[in-house]
């Protein structure tokens, strides 16, 4: 399902002037924050005491500008909306226009603002910007872009493809469903504040049309990693923690070797980019929540109350993994049992209502970024899904992947800007 290894963003500073729309009040589910870094940008968020949600870490604006996407190594946010897009023009001029005007609007909304001149403007036409989000503060949306393997060949830019932007093989125990796999574009936003993200999502949408549709899209809830040293790790869905040794915000090192794509690696445009697996994991709840409590702490090789590993005390001491079971899907994700590869992972919870046979449909959106798809998620994947106890309780049922690009620099760039010059 996830990996037990995987880490996050550069210091963020704060912004010197505050937004229109944290001046008009502040709401939504904000979380304290760590001094953590976004996108690898120097900019830090208001960190919170740590003791609960404050109205600065709630209205606080992530940078949209920098050396990567903010969104990646960004501290997680509390909610997720990702959306990913079809083209429906395969002229260059038009797609260019269009990541051109999702930059524009993504500045503006990553800071709290309004799309355009907002939801006011002349009776007779439609307004700018859908106002669902007015009178809302930036709630640390991040919005980040990524490119599909089929966008490469709808444009004809085959040649630009990196190597590492391989197709997922075909997993044991895979059910992949059309309707949420697949994409030429991807946005993933994250926010504390649900409707602030699905604004975004819906202002990007309405942008895009004549150009690109969505083709699915996902909403989560419940972050299930951290990037943030020293947190704890949140749960997920059948109430353990998984992924305690997620890739730090403030790991550098670890960044670099297996998060940030480097020149050096094949397509100079993807220097510090990174590649997104994005898979729709549905839980089998009923089956897990019937399950004998040492059955669930044997699955995952954790306890249940205390996340820690076998024979352990506390969630982040080091596992002893010859202590699990050969099974156990700590000791399999593990970076010891997969020649050191880690990544970094950005997952939430989901439910969608139920199957229509009484159960809930539910489980865990998982989100991994690496420096190399075959390198990262193929390698561990192959692994989870030829030996991992936890696949009698979970089934992979959407499956995308995503280049994407590095960050903004500046206000005179705009997304993929490498990939089209």
């Amino acid at each position: 399902m996830g990996t037990d290894s995987t880490g996050g963003d550069g210091h963020e500073e704060r912004r010197a002037a505050p937004s229109r729309r944290s001046l008009l009040g502040w709401g939504g589910a904000g979380l304290a924050l760590g001094a953590v870094a976004a996108g690898g940008s120097v900019a830090a968020v208001e960190a919170g005491s740590g003791t609960g949600p404050t109205a600065s870490s709630q209205s606080a604006a992530v940078p949209f500008h920098g050396v990567h996407q903010a969104g990646i190594a960004t501290p997680v946010q509390d909610r997720l909306h990702f959306a990913a897009f079809d083209l429906t023009s395969t002229d260059r001029a038009e797609v260019t226009a269009l990541l051109k005007a999702w930059t524009q609007a993504a500045r503006r909304m990553t800071a709290g603002r309004t799309v355009g001149s907002g939801a006011a403007g002349l009776a007779e036409a439609p307004p700018d910007d859908t106002g669902e989000a007015l009178g809302l503060p930036a709630s640390r949306l991040t919005l980040t872009l990524g490119f599909g393997p089929s966008l490469f060949e709808k444009l004809k830019l085959t040649h630009r493809r990196p190597d590492a932007l391989a197709e997922l093989p075909h997993f044991p125990g895979d059910n992949l469903a059309a309707t949420h796999s697949g994409g030429d574009l991807c946005v993933q936003a994250c926010a504390d504040d649900p409707q602030v993200a699905v604004h975004a999502i819906r202002n990007l949408s309405r942008i895009a049309f004549g150009t690109a549709a969505i083709r699915w899209s996902q909403l989560g809830f419940g972050k299930t990693s951290s990037t943030t040293p020293g947190a704890q790790t949140p749960r997920n869905l059948m109430g353990f923690k998984d992924g305690t040794r997620n890739i730090a915000g403030d790991d550098a090192t670890g960044l670099a070797e297996h998060v940030w794509a480097k020149a050096s690696d094949g397509q100079e445009w993807m220097a510090g980019g990174s590649y997104l697996v994005a898979r729709r994991i549905r839980m089998n709840i009923e089956t897990w929540d019937r399950a004998a409590l040492q059955e669930q702490e044997d699955v995952f090789g954790r306890g249940k109350v205390s996340g820690a590993p076998v024979g352990k005390t506390h969630e982040h001491d080091a596992p002893f993994l010859k202590a699990m079971k050969p099974d156990a899907h700590v000791r399999l994700a593990h970076p010891d049992s997969n020649g050191g590869t880690r990544i970094l992972r950005r997952g939430y919870s989901f439910t969608d209502g139920t199957d229509g046979l009484g159960r809930l449909d539910a489980g865990l959106f998982f989100l991994a970024y690496q420096r190399d798809v075959r390198t990262g998620f193929v390698r561990v994947q192959r692994n989870l899904a030829r030996h991992d106890a936890l696949n009698e309780y979970i089934q992979h049922v959407g499956s995308a992947v995503f280049a994407i690009p590095p960050g903004v620099r500046d206000a005179d760039g705009w997304w993929g800007r490498g990939l089209f010059a």
